[in-house]
């Protein structure tokens, strides 16, 4: 037996079948490093159209988590893919730097400012915290393989904008937006400040539920309001239904709403109950009361000024007309405080009711609060049912389960409470129904992001802005120390205010002196307002801070990408704060992803034991592992992580990368400056997998255009194993083996796997960014130091329709071969055959696929992989086994030709030269001629 192994092509590359990328990832780091890579990419797109993302700042506070990085890297892909396209698309990194988190960590480090530390050593500390985590984050981002401009970020502790921050209240003050007022707001106890909405979130809490009597001090009066009221014996209340019987010592009314017809019920005990007349059967059965007369009805609105006792205080309160009394629970009279509801509080503005707040910044009752003063509110609930029950108010009392407001850092129930707080108004100058045309204009990805955003800024309060606390951006508000009123020329001030901070950053504000900016009159009618601004005020303004200051961006933005928590978060503040300094929106597009969950949909938690790490998948499988993922699903959901499925993964990874192995195995010796064959020269075979791959980089594109990162993993990995894997690599294996070196048929598919090689890892490097720079280290023809600078490849020529071997041609071949398949797979599983090189096969044909067939000659044994393939006209065998192709069965039997040593193929010319044993003539003419010619396979 001869070795003929040297007189083949066999695939060559030093491109590593094994990835290795959490050791080969650094390198390809520390390359993009040395060659200032982003500063190169922005260089290169100079005068190009821009594409702005506005990249949402994270917070300065820990290490990032796998939910940070999969929006990184979402947004990431989006940058590289419009950079691909031709953009100009920087990316701005930036860092959330203020706010009660970060003040937390240090006081459990030097305890709180003004005990321990003074106010102004700890607001350094806060900012020396910041800055570490700011250095640990970039580095785990950059570790990721995420392009941005690390050198420049935008801090919201940075100086200038701290500034800026400032300025931006000022217009909004300017416009009309400030409002000052005594509300009531969610107040987190442990935080001992008020919470913004987005920074409230709903869980499950159990509390007590009792119902009480408000005696009606004139029954006489009451009754005389009903058109028909039968006598009984008893008193005469409104009982109300209440599960924070905390609230009822600011209690200053019963609210009925004007519209609902209520009924007054007699009972044995003997007691007159006013209800919701549909609500009467479910409360008398909660009261376990079976016996009962109908006395008579009345509607709401003829209750009004009805005067009622206080359940356990000596005070009198009136019964008023609210719209928002329901009947989906309660008696439909509900007690109303206006210091502890939003309701409430809109109630007592219109009846003018005393805004009474007994609970302190502690959540301890004043001093001045009868009966329970000193009393922590979450101790108070007991006490009160306690006092109720010995006054003979309580009618009822139970616990309940239901969905509460929670503090979403300490995980804590909240309470509302009236505070004199500085609000921005959504309806004093119009905010609500602008940023409501605003959400019109916006393009929602997905579109239900548009109808949840709507829905919140519909519904939601006035933002309150203000926190008593340390580290923030303060409020730089001046007031009259009587009236409480703005300073006249507040604007003008604040302009001055934002110059010195602009040099001595936030201490600016807090070594100001009132003589520094007033005149000597008015320094003592004047004080500074010591409260600092909601950190999501910081974040929200980013939009006037950093995409008008940076002459790189534009504003709008083009688009933002976060969570869908930041419905309720930055993406409502961006818009608010825009919509109310400029009336126009702060970004062009929203794309929103779901909420990443382990594989059985559980939110992740260190309890749990289900938290990945994003740098324990690097560690083990690779950044581009993590990319892949991210890329591969469908963010419109909730979004799965699991060992399991990042493993899962690493398979499709593989995948891939093998394919682009043999790509650039098969392009061993391949000089395209003098082996690239024009389109006209190539084989028919080659043109097809040339425009399949020009027909996929269009759809590949508009994958991408659309953010359907999840279609571009799909379409690439089918590429592979398919069109690739499945049909043309594995055909172009014998030509490519076999025939010469210089030969056309050789150099037809070496150019036909250098346009595909370049097309494929441009597709893949906005999500696998490593593996595309490693690939790009060994492909013949490349141009450019990294394939982050190029744009789409344009070197893939279309095959015309016009053509007989055109696309609708190729594909019907390929599945003629499919069928082919499943019949040799078939004797094979039945024992009758071995390799498909053992097959003779025999198609029996219609007169129009015959004739297609026939086009290929001898070359379709070449596209079977099989020693042998005739065809034949369809009647021509009986015997024959019909496909699923319509006009085409088979007959395969096993050849009785000896194998060519060399190509493997069993032909009948094996042996036929002396001087070359063991070969078929043509691997003789491949090894001692011009070679064999090949014009189709």
């Amino acid at each position: 037996m001869s070795d003929y192994k040297n007189t083949l092509n066999l695939p060559q590359t030093d491109f590593p079948m094994k990835a290795n990328l959490s050791q080969r990832e650094p390198a390809m780091l520390q390359k993009w490093e040395e060659m200032q890579l982003y500063k190169t990419l922005r260089k290169s797109r100079e005068g190009q159209p821009k594409f702005v993302l506005h990249l949402g700042p994270p917070y300065a506070n820990g290490h990032i988590h796998l939910g940070t990085a999969t929006t990184t890297l979402l947004k990431d892909i989006i940058v590289k893919s419009k950079t691909m396209s031709g953009f100009d698309s920087p990316l701005v990194p930036g860092w959330d730097c203020h706010g009660l988190p970060i003040e937390l960590n240090v006081e459990k480090k030097i305890g709180k400012a003004g005990q321990k530390v003074s106010a102004a050593e700890f607001r350094v500390a806060c900012r020396n915290y910041a800055s570490s985590f700011i250095d640990i984050q970039r580095a785990e981002f950059k570790r990721l393989g995420i392009l941005a401009d690390y050198d420049n970020p935008y801090l919201t502790m940075d100086y200038q904008y701290e500034a800026n921050i400032v300025r931006s209240l000022a217009k909004m003050i300017h416009n009309h937006h400030l409002q000052k007022g005594y509300k009531p707001v969610h107040w987190c106890l442990d935080c001992a400040s008020a919470l913004a909405e987005a920074e409230v979130e709903y869980a499950d809490k159990t509390s007590p539920s009792i119902d009480v009597s408000f005696k009606v001090l004139d029954a006489v009066d009451f009754w005389g309001r009903f058109e028909k009221v039968a006598d009984a014996p008893g008193e005469v209340v409104v009982p109300i239904w209440t599960t924070t019987p905390w609230t009822l010592p600011a209690n200053e009314a019963v609210s009925l709403n004007p519209q609902l017809q209520y009924a007054l019920i007699a009972t044995p005990e003997p007691l007159q109950l006013l209800i919701a007349e549909d609500l009467v059967p479910s409360v008398l059965a909660r009261y376990c009361i079976d016996e009962y007369a109908h006395l008579g009805s009345v509607m709401g609105e003829r209750l009004a000024g009805v005067m009622l006792q206080h359940p356990f205080y000596d005070k009198q309160v009136p019964i008023i007309m609210g719209e928002h009394v329901t009947i989906e629970a309660g008696t439909g009279a509900v007690h109303t405080a206006p210091a502890h509801g939003v309701d409430d509080y809109v109630m007592g503005k219109q009846y003018n009711l005393p805004m009474v707040n007994p609970v302190g910044d502690d959540g301890c009752y004043t001093k001045a609060t009868p009966l329970f003063a000193g009393m922590h509110v979450n101790r108070a609930n007991e006490k009160i049912i306690e006092v109720m029950q010995e006054r003979g108010s309580l009618i009822h009392q139970e616990t309940v389960r239901h969905s509460y407001p929670h503090c979403w850092r300490h995980k804590t129930a909240l309470i509302f409470r009236a505070t004199p707080q500085w609000f921005i108004s959504m309806d004093q100058n119009n905010l609500r129904s602008l940023a409501m045309q605003a959400i019109d204009r916006v393009d929602w990805i997905p579109d239900w992001g548009k109808s949840r955003i709507k829905g919140m800024i519909e519904n939601r309060p006035d933002w309150c802005i203000s926190r008593q606390r340390t580290w923030g951006v303060p409020l730089c508000l001046i007031t009259h120390k009587e009236t409480g009123e703005l300073h006249p020329d507040m604007v003008s001030l604040m302009e001055k205010i934002a110059v010195r901070i602009e040099q001595e950053g936030i201490e600016g504000w807090h070594n100001l002196e009132l003589a520094d900016l007033l005149s000597e009159n008015e320094v003592s009618q004047y004080q500074k307002i010591s409260d600092v601004l909601d950190v999501w005020f910081d974040s929200g303004v980013s939009h006037e801070c950093v995409l008008k200051t940076r002459p790189e961006l534009h504003f709008p933005a083009d688009i933002v990408l976060e969570g869908s928590d930041q419905h309720r978060g930055w993406f409502q503040s961006s818009l608010l704060t825009s919509v109310a300094m400029n009336g126009v929106e702060s970004y062009r597009s929203v794309l929103t992803h779901g909420f990443v969950v382990d594989g059985q949909g559980r939110k992740m938690s260190k309890s749990l034991g289900n938290v990945i790490a994003p740098e324990e998948v690097i560690q083990t499988l690779g950044a581009d592992i993590l990319r892949l993922w991210v890329a591969s699903i469908d963010y419109r959901y909730e979004i799965s992580a699991s060992k399991e499925i990042l493993n899962r993964m690493s398979e499709a990874y593989r995948r891939i990368r093998n394919t682009l192995r043999f790509l650039l195995s098969n392009l061993n010796g391949f000089d395209p400056t003098k082996d690239l064959l024009s389109p006209e020269k190539m084989l028919g075979l080659d043109r097809f997998a040339v425009e399949k791959t020009r027909l996929l980089q269009e759809e590949m594109r508009q994958a991408y255009d659309t953010y359907q990162f999840h279609a571009v993993v799909q379409k690439l990995h089918q590429f592979c194993v398919t069109d690739l894997g499945g049909f043309y690599l594995d055909i172009i294996k014998d030509r490519q083996y076999t025939m010469p070196a210089e030969s056309r048929g050789r150099r037809s598919a070496q150019t036909a796997l250098f346009h595909i090689a370049h097309a494929m890892v441009r597709w893949l490097a906005p999500i696998m960014s490593f593996t595309a720079e490693e690939v790009w280290q060994f492909l013949p023809g490349v141009n450019f130091d990294s394939v982050l600078l190029t744009t789409w490849y344009e070197g893939l020529a279309e095959l015309p329709a016009t053509s007989m071997m055109n696309l609708e041609y190729w594909e019907k071949i390929q599945a003629v071969r499919d069928a082919v398949n499943k019949e040799i797979e078939n004797q094979r599983n039945a024992g009758q055959i071995g390799s498909a090189l053992e097959a003779e096969v025999y198609l029996y044909c219609a007169p129009q696929l015959k004739a297609q067939l026939d086009e290929l000659g001898d070359e379709l044994r070449f596209v079977l992989i099989t020693s042998q393939a005739e065809v034949l006209a369809e009647d021509s065998n009986v015997e024959s086994v019909a496909t699923e192709i319509p006009g085409l069965s088979l007959m395969i039997k096993p050849t009785q030709y000896p194998k060519c040593e060399r190509c493997w193929h069993r032909r009948s010319d094996v042996n036929s030269s002396p001087d070359y044993p063991g070969l078929c003539g043509r691997c003789v003419e491949n090894v001692t001629g011009v070679g064999e010619q090949r014009e189709y396979a």
